[in-house]
């Protein structure tokens, strides 16, 4: 069974769409942090956005492009904050939100971290892979 992003591709449960191309579909969220608030995902049901292939990687960050654009555009926004949470839903989703100043995006306050682990975790993911 396949996400409801892709019930909504498949035009089984309805969505307010605001572009679309052949390997992508945006369409306004149902539960926007701000007036336009869209999700760009792409058609291909992926769980994890650094699961795409390369070339779909590049294709929906222009498709994200496209999208960030038109959305500027037609709300006057000064800024569309982009983020990509990926755990709502396992489809890969980019959220596009209009804002016209910091406080329209709720910025989570940061962790609690010991700042003397630092030096040890920057090695880590320096080293990591290698």
């Amino acid at each position: 069974m396949g996400t409801i992003f892709t019930s909504i591709i498949e035009g089984e449960i309805p969505c307010h769409r605001v572009w679309e191309d052949d390997l992508h579909l945006a369409f306004l969220d149902i539960r926007p942090l701000q007036p336009g608030h869209c999700l760009v995902i792409p058609k291909r049901e992926v769980a994890y956005l650094f699961d795409m292939s390369d070339s779909e990687y590049s294709a929906l960050w222009n498709a994200v492009r496209t999208v960030e654009r038109k959305l500027r555009l037609a709300t006057g926004c000064a800024r569309v904050v982009v983020s990509v949470v990926g755990w709502e839903v396992p489809h890969v989703h980019v959220h596009l939100i209009p804002t016209d100043e910091l406080g329209d995006f709720p910025v989570p306050a940061p962790c609690d971290f010991d700042v003397s682990r630092f030096e040890s975790l920057a090695r880590s993911i320096q080293e990591a892979g290698e």
